[in-house]
C-alpha cells in the first residue's frame, strides 16, 4: 500500500511539472518576441500594455467572482498587493531596463540564480529545509547555463564590466525569487485566476511611473501583433501555469524549470531566425537538463516543525 502510495504521488508531481513547462515554453516565445521587439517599442511600453490588455482580457470572466470576494481581497490586500509588485511590476519593468545597459550573456546568468535563490528565499520565508541534493542539481544546471550563455567561454564573464543593468537584472530576479515563495507559503483563499487578476492590477500601478516618464511608444500595425503575444499567452497562460506550477511543487523546484529558457531560446532561434548551433549548446543544454531532472527526482520540500510566525498560511480555497 504504501508504495502504490508512493508511485501515485509521483505520478502526480509528474502531471504538475508540466505547468512550469508550459510557462517556460509560453516565455521562450515570449524571448524571441522581445528580440523582435527591440526597434519596434519601448521597453516601458510594452511591459505596461501587455498588463493592461491582459487585465482587460480577464476583466468580463474574472471582475464578478473578485467583486464576490472582494472581503477577501480587501483582508489580503498588502500580499496581494506586494506579489503584483513583485511578479507583474518590478520582474517584467526591471528585465525591460536591465537589457539598456547590459550584456544578454549577464543577464542569461544572473536569471540561472532563481533556482538558487528560490532554494535560499523557500529555506529563511517558508520554513523548507535547504537539502544538497536540490543545491547540487541547480548547481549542475547553473553550470550548463555558464557553458551556453558565454558560447563555451565561461572566462569572458571575469573580462566584463559590471553595469548598472546587472545590478537591476538581480533586483529583477530575486524579486521573481521571492514572488514564488511568498505565493506558495501564504496560500491566500483566492482562485488562481482571480489572484492573477488582482496581481495584474497593482503591477499596472507600479509600471504606470515609468511608462509616463519613458519616450512615446504608441501601438501599431508594426508593434501589434508583439503586444498581443505578450499580453495574452505571456501574461495570461504562463503566470497561471507558473502559479499552479508553484503551489503544486514549491517554488525551489518549480523554478529549476527556468534553467530550461535559455535551452530552448536556443533552439527556437536556430528555427525561427536561422542562428546557428554550436558543441557548446549542446553541452551547456545536457547539463541544464540533467540538473532540472535531478531536482525533480528529489524529495519534495520538507518543512520545519516551528512554523509559527506572521506568515502563517491561510487554507487555500478550493476552484471550481
Amino acid at each position: 500500500m504504501r508504495q502504490q502510495g508512493r508511485t501515485e504521488t509521483a505520478d502526480m508531481e509528474v502531471s504538475f511539472s508540466f505547468y512550469p513547462l508550459l510557462a517556460v515554453i509560453v516565455w521562450t516565445g515570449n524571448t524571441i518576441v522581445t528580440k523582435l521587439a527591440a526597434g519596434a517599442i519601448e521597453p516601458a511600453a510594452i511591459a505596461l500594455y501587455r498588463w493592461v490588455f491582459a487585465g482587460l482580457v480577464l476583466t468580463p470572466f474574472v471582475l464578478r467572482a473578485v467583486w464576490q470576494q472582494r472581503a477577501i481581497v480587501a483582508l489580503h490586500w498588502p500580499r496581494l498587493a506586494l506579489l503584483g509588485c513583485l511578479g507583474m511590476g518590478m520582474y517584467q519593468g526591471l528585465a525591460y531596463e536591465a537589457a539598456k545597459t547590459t550584456t544578454a550573456t549577464n543577464m542569461g546568468v544572473i536569471v540561472a540564480l532563481m533556482p538558487l535563490l528560490s532554494a535560499f528565499l523557500a529555506s529563511l520565508f517558508a520554513g523548507e529545509i535547504l537539502s544538497l541534493a536540490r543545491l547540487l542539481a541547480a548547481s549542475v544546471s547553473l553550470s550548463g547555463l555558464l557553458l551556453l550563455t558565454t558560447h563555451g567561454h565561461p572566462g569572458e564573464l571575469l573580462h566584463g564590466a559590471v553595469h548598472i543593468g546587472d545590478l537591476l537584472m538581480l533586483i529583477a530576479v530575486s524579486s521573481n525569487a521571492l514572488y514564488g515563495v511568498l505565493l506558495k507559503r501564504w496560500a491566500i483563499p483566492l482562485s488562481t485566476w482571480q489572484q492573477l487578476y488582482v496581481q495584474i492590477g497593482f503591477g499596472i500601478a507600479l509600471l504606470l511611473p515609468f511608462w509616463w516618464f519613458a519616450p512615446t511608444s504608441p501601438i501599431s500595425l508594426q508593434n501589434a501583433s508583439l503586444i498581443l503575444y505578450a499580453a495574452i499567452p505571456a501574461s495570461i497562460g504562463a503566470p497561471f501555469f507558473w502559479m499552479t506550477g508553484i503551489k503544486r511543487l514549491g517554488a525551489a523546484r518549480a523554478s529549476l524549470f527556468m534553467n530550461l529558457l535559455p535551452v530552448f531560446v536556443a533552439l527556437a532561434a536556430a528555427t525561427l531566425l536561422g542562428e546557428k548551433l554550436h558543441g557548446y549548446h549542446a553541452i551547456g543544454g545536457f547539463l541544464v537538463l540533467a540538473g532540472v531532472g535531478w531536482g525533480q527526482r528529489t524529495n519534495g520540500p520538507e518543512k520545519r516543525k516551528d512554523l509559527s510566525g506572521p506568515l502563517k498560511p491561510v487554507p487555500e480555497q478550493v476552484e471550481r
